[in-house]
Parts: C-alpha cells; sequence; structure tokens
C-alpha cells in the first residue's frame, strides 16, 4: 500500500504576509453592506461587524462626541423627549453621567420652562446670576427658593441684587426653627469667608476646601458680589467627571423640545430666558415648511442657540433642514419600539439604512447626526456609531428607570412603569380640559413638576403627527409598559463600558477611530440571516437567567 503523500504548507511564519494575497479584506465594506438593491433596507439586527485587533485596554476607548456643530458630550447618549421618558431629574441625572437628557414638551410652557431652570441651577462653576435676597426679606422668601430650586444658601447684598455690598449670608441652619416672617437682618451669618474678584476656579475651589463653607461668595474691591461657588458642586465634580457641561459657565447642558407651531415661539423664549442650550424641534416628519421657518426664525432671534432638526430619513429630507441652517439632525421614522408610523402610514425606513444614508450626506457639511428609535442594546449603539451616528437617542430603553417620569406599579406580577410613543392616542389628549396627564391610567411624577403643568395646554403629540385640525385622530404609537430597570445612574454606566468593551473588540480607541475605520474600509461587516441572528441569541436551554450587568 503506498504510503500517503505529504501536504505541503505554507510557513506559519509568513502568516500575516499571506493576507496580502487576497484582493480585499475579510468581510464587507459598509458601502457593499448598505447597498440598498442587494440587501433591501437593514436594521441593526441585520448585520454584524467583524472583530479587530486588541492591543489596549477598554478603558483607554474614548468616547467623546460631538452631537451639535459647538456642542461635544463625553459620551453618546441622549434620552428622547417624551412625556414617560424625560423631565427634570432624567436631564439632570444623565447630564452627570456623561450625556444629556431632551425635556418633553407635553406640557405647559411654564412647567417646562421651570424643568430647564432646574437643570441649569444644579451644577455650576462661578455662579453669575445667583438668587441674591436683601437683609429685608423674610425667611418665609428663603423657605420658597428652597421649595422650588431645592437649595437655600443665599447671599444678602444691601440691596438684594449682584453688584452691591455683600453683608451676609443665609444657610438652612439659618432659618431652621425660625418664624416665617422672621427678617433675614435677624437670622443671615455676618463673619464671611470670601474670595477676591480674579481668582480661578482651581483657587476659589481650595478655598472652599480649606474653609469647610457651603458657599463661597466671590467680591471685588469695594466688597461687591459679583458670583458665587458652591461645595455641592465641587463634590459633583468629584462624583461626575464625565458631566456634560458648558465649558464657560460650568453649568449642565440642558436641552428642551418645542413644536414648529407659532404659540412655539413664545415657549422657546420662556425656555430660553431660563438657560436653555439646545433646541430640538420635535416632528415626525422633519421636511416641512414649518420647520424651515421655525430654524430660520430661531437662528436670527437667537443665534447662539443650537438647533437639532427632524426627524429625517433621506438625503433630500437632511439637505432641506441643513440648507435651513440645522446643527444637527436627527434620524428615524417608525423605528421605535412603540411607534406604529411604518405599519400605518407605509412611510418610513428601517433604522439602519435611514441612519447611514443621512450621515453619510451630512457628514459632507460638517453636521452631525442623532440616530433616535430602534435601540434596545449596547450593540445597537455601536452599530449606529458605525454607521455615521455621532449618539443616539434613547426611549424604551431608559424608560422604566427610576428617573423616568410616573410611579411604579405590577404588571402579571413584574415591577413596571408606564411607556407611551407621542404618537399615541393617550399622548395626544394629554393636557385637555378634564383629560388625566396620566399614562396607561397610571399616575405620572409630580417631583419636579409645578401645578402649572396640571392646566391645559397645547398638545405636542398632535402637532408633532401633524394632527392638531384633524377631527379623527389616527394613532401613529402605542401605549404599554416596561420593566424596571434601576437607576440610570447604574444602567448609564453599564452602556458606556459597554460601548467601550465592544470598540475594543473591533480594534479602535475611539468613536472617531471607528468612523474613520468604517469609511477607509479597515473596519468590516457581514449579513446576518435569520438564522445567524438564532445563533447569536440565548438558545438551546431549558431555562436561564439574563443578567446584563452587576
Amino acid at each position: 500500500m503506498p504510503a500517503p503523500s505529504k501536504a505541503t504548507f505554507l510557513s506559519s511564519s509568513d502568516a500575516v504576509a499571506h493576507l496580502a494575497s487576497y484582493q480585499c479584506l475579510d468581510g464587507l465594506s459598509v458601502k457593499d453592506l448598505m447597498d440598498s438593491r442587494v440587501h433591501g433596507g437593514l436594521t441593526y439586527n441585520d448585520f454584524l461587524m467583524l472583530p479587530g485587533k486588541i492591543d489596549f485596554p477598554a478603558s483607554d476607548v474614548i468616547t467623546d462626541t460631538r452631537i451639535t456643530r459647538n456642542v461635544v458630550l463625553r459620551t453618546p447618549f441622549m434620552s428622547s423627549p417624551m412625556d414617560t421618558v424625560t423631565e427634570t431629574e432624567m436631564a439632570i441625572s444623565l447630564a452627570l453621567l456623561g450625556g444629556i437628557g431632551v425635556i418633553h414638551h407635553n406640557q405647559s410652557p411654564e412647567s417646562q420652562a421651570a424643568m430647564v431652570r432646574a437643570v441649569k441651577r444644579h451644577e455650576n462653576g462661578f455662579i453669575t446670576d445667583p438668587v441674591v435676597f436683601s437683609p429685608n426679606h423674610t425667611v418665609a422668601d428663603v423657605l420658597d427658593i428652597k421649595a422650588r430650586l431645592g437649595f437655600c444658601g443665599i447671599p444678602i447684598t444691601e440691596t438684594g441684587y449682584m453688584g452691591t455690598k455683600l453683608v451676609g449670608i443665609v444657610t438652612s441652619r439659618d432659618v431652621q426653627f425660625e418664624s416665617p416672617e422672621t427678617l433675614l437682618s435677624e437670622v443671615m451669618t455676618k463673619s464671611l469667608v470670601t474670595a477676591p474678584q480674579g481668582v480661578t476656579l482651581a483657587e476659589a475651589n481650595q478655598i472652599l476646601r480649606s474653609s469647610k463653607k457651603g458657599k463661597l461668595p466671590i467680591v471685588d474691591d469695594q466688597g461687591r458680589l459679583t458670583s458665587l461657588l458652591a461645595r455641592s458642586d465641587l463634590l459633583k465634580n468629584q462624583n461626575y467627571p464625565l458631566a456634560s457641561k458648558d465649558p464657560d459657565s460650568k453649568q449642565l447642558y440642558a436641552a428642551a423640545a418645542v413644536g414648529t407651531r407659532p404659540s412655539d415661539k413664545e415657549r422657546l423664549k420662556l425656555l430660553v430666558e431660563a438657560g436653555l442650550d439646545i433646541v430640538v424641534l420635535d416632528s415626525s416628519q422633519g421636511n416641512s415648511i414649518f420647520q424651515i421657518d421655525m430654524i430660520q426664525w430661531i437662528k436670527q432671534t437667537f443665534p447662539k442657540l443650537e438647533v437639532i432638526a427632524g426627524n429625517v430619513v433621506t438625503r433630500e429630507q437632511a439637505a432641506s433642514l441643513i440648507a435651513a441652517g440645522a446643527d444637527a439632525l436627527r434620524v428615524g421614522m417608525g423605528s421605535g419600539s412603540i411607534c406604529i408610523t411604518q405599519e400605518v402610514m407605509a412611510v418610513g425606513r428601517p433604522q439602519a439604512t435611514a441612519v447611514f444614508a443621512v450621515a453619510e450626506f451630512a457628514s459632507k457639511f460638517g453636521i452631525p447626526v442623532i440616530a433616535d428609535g430602534g435601540i434596545s442594546n449596547v450593540g445597537h449603539i455601536v452599530k449606529a456609531l458605525s454607521l455615521g451616528a455621532n449618539a443616539v437617542m434613547m426611549g424604551g430603553l431608559l424608560a422604566g428607570t427610576t428617573e423616568a417620569p410616573g410611579e411604579y406599579f405590577y404588571h402579571d406580577g413584574k415591577r413596571v412603569k408606564s411607556y407611551r410613543g407621542m404618537g399615541s392616542l393617550e399622548a395626544m389628549e394629554q393636557g385637555r380640559p378634564g383629560v388625566s396627564g396620566q399614562a396607561n391610567g397610571k399616575p405620572g411624577s409630580t417631583k419636579h413638576t409645578p401645578n402649572l403643568s396640571s392646566k391645559p395646554h397645547e398638545n405636542a403629540a398632535t402637532s408633532r403627527y401633524f394632527s392638531e385640525s384633524s377631527a379623527v385622530k389616527v394613532a401613529q404609537g402605542v401605549s404599554g409598559d416596561v420593566q424596571d430597570k434601576g437607576s440610570v445612574k447604574a444602567f448609564v454606566p453599564y452602556l458606556h463600558v459597554g460601548v467601550q468593551h465592544s470598540l475594543q473588540d473591533i480594534g479602535v480607541r475611539s468613536v472617531s477611530e471607528l468612523q474613520a475605520g468604517v469609511k477607509e474600509g479597515r473596519v468590516r461587516f457581514e449579513v446576518r440571516t435569520p438564522s445567524a441572528q438564532l445563533e447569536g441569541g440565548v438558545h438551546g436551554l431549558h431555562s436561564y437567567t439574563k443578567r446584563l450587568y452587576a
């Protein structure tokens, strides 16, 4: 019997060099993947990214991203302007964690402005417009500030205005057990620790540390109050190093949504007065003359205000809004978990295809893109970023957290919160006289909402879907509930670390490097068949427990 012939193999040392013999890298380029004539419209579940080489720790991955022309965040996370997702508590928490929350406008203008004001006052560097009282104010005035704004460390000047002589300060201890009618001149602390005008933030923080005071007034050479520094903000700097802050004022960024009706111009004026940094024009179909006119009016009236326009899913839609002056675009139509626009209206686009098409076009003009909808896990976030999105906007993923509006209740033995689409009939009825401001019959949160919010007001949901004048309301969303996810202060750090580990697997050190690698064809993709999607999930088990983080 003849001996088997010995196979001839290449030298192992030539393995890397031999890759050059292939005409292209393994997998697909993003252009090949997103060829609609071959693959049709794709969602995030329809493809995977191929792994690269790991030569750095996940903690080295930088997630900084530009969400508008002039605003950079440390993480690519935004919360949706929905009345069961983003109010004060969500906006503050997300900003502290490096993202930004967009406060919904399905409420009165005064209520929404109060929420914006609460975000701006939560954290500051040098506070240049602090609340100031005179000695003739009373303890009742201090208690009112504490109830409305959450603090009571207030400087006292001769006239009760900035720029006049500082004569004292009132803290919570000063007003404890005092009659509301008591004058502040009788209870204020007169022995003060101050810093001179011109002191640096670092120097002022050091004075706060050594003095162990809660507030540090900054005065000029004549003892007149010019600004204020708070110890609470120093602690927040230590606890939340990724916080989204204006580089000049050191205040948290505040974002809010408005519609495109004439009354929204008056609403926006109130929001700007409250300190708004970013306005989101909220519409299911952004390519309208109403939105174009609104963008142009905002740019003329408030030139420093950043405008996020949308929603769009095509290059043609994007072009209209870019030409009008938009600072960023929101991409998505019908891809949210509670949205039925594609089903009911037969209009929309699969989200992955929409993000790629709009981002590819908008990037030529330096306009960031926000992927809005269809995000249900860390992998979807990274896929959206790889297709050109600068950030993701999340609704259902953040609904059910402690910071989302509404109260927990039990449904089929599980602890849940209500979650509804802004195109649902329940959302469209919000604000009408005699209609409860509750989602799915469950009470909404009033923790940070003034009583004004319960007054009848124009409905944001009907304007978003162009339904104000329709006698019959056609729903483009549903109402439901989502399971308790705990606090965003645990959940968002999980998302952040998950993105870092995903980028490490891909072999890139930052979001910008990821997008450059995709554009240059170094980061590769693969289409997932239905059986591949089944294989990539949990399968073959009798039962299992799925814990995402600890």
